[in-house]
């Protein structure tokens, strides 16, 4: 399910910022971006992250800022005093002296002269970092519901247009069996001289013929199929279940489209697997 939540804390000397978001995926995958002080909560953050979502691609990018009078960044001496030695040894082969401020404004801005600080990470500071990242994913569970609610609703009223199209489909049974009579009787009647036809014979095949043609068992089942997914959808971490029914319902359509023979008939069943094939596409959002 897509969400995303935020969430920053601050050290005495530093600031942690929390981002993650989710994006939809059958199981759970999970990628973190820590900088190097941090790499050492990995393991802890996954398992805190795994522990309260279920599915999803989830991504956690944490940053660590330093604040107040503390410094990112220190200058390396070691690096400016082999520069200033190194000019000093072209001024003296050209018997000169050199201009000290042009000399260390040249310098300041070679490779390496600034070299980023050490930040160290003490039990307290571990503390506040999980925090915020319990933080973020509390957030971001927050936007997930909120969007879950939305997309219930939209997902429930795709069932219950099933339900009205199958509904529909009712209206044509008796008429779709007079017609499946009709053109087996005008095929028999243009092939068959009327001498040597069986009438009684004639009306055991037709029975044969419909019994494989009847829709009831279908119909039944893609009924309960629909009941049972809308009771399905109030339990907890149903997703996976829901896409399992979801099968099963397009299953029966599809039997239901084979057994038609009826263009109005058909027309519902082409609705039903349209309205299908959406809340499928929705339950990957769904948990």
């Amino acid at each position: 399910m897509t969400g995303f939540g935020k969430s920053v804390l601050q050290f005495p000397d530093k600031k942690i910022t929390a981002e993650i978001k989710s994006l939809n995926s059958k199981n759970i995958n999970i990628s973190i971006k820590l900088p190097e002080p941090l790499r050492e909560l990995e393991l802890g953050i996954k398992n805190l992250i795994s522990g309260k979502l279920v599915r999803g691609k989830i991504e956690l990018v944490l940053t660590l800022e330093t604040i107040g009078t503390a410094t990112g960044t220190r200058i390396n001496n070691e690096i400016i005093n082999s520069y200033i030695n190194e000019y000093k040894k072209i001024y003296s082969s050209l018997d000169t002296l050199p201009n000290t401020d042009i000399m260390l404004s040249t310098i300041m801005r070679f490779p390496d002269v600034f070299k980023p600080s050490e930040t160290v990470i003490d039990n307290e500071d571990k503390k506040i970092v999980l925090q915020a990242v319990e933080n973020a994913i509390n957030e971001l569970d927050i936007f997930r519901k909120k969007e879950g609610e939305i997309l219930l609703k939209d997902i429930l009223q795709k069932v219950n247009k099933i339900e009205e199209l199958q509904t529909e489909i009712g209206k044509y049974k008796d008429e779709r069996i007079e017609k499946i009579k009709d053109r087996i009787k005008s095929k028999i009647d243009a092939s068959v001289p009327p001498e040597i036809r069986d009438d009684n014979r004639f009306e055991q095949e037709i029975i044969y013929y419909l019994e494989k043609l009847d829709i009831n068992e279908e119909e039944i089942r893609l009924a309960n199929h629909c009941k049972y997914f809308i009771e399905t959808v109030k339990e907890e971490s149903a997703g996976k279940k829901l896409g399992f029914i979801s099968q099963e319902m397009g299953r029966e359509i599809n039997t239901l489209g084979s057994k038609a023979s009826h263009g109005e008939i058909q027309k519902n069943v082409i609705m039903m697997k349209d309205e299908l094939e959406k809340i499928k596409e929705q339950l990957l959002n769904i948990l």
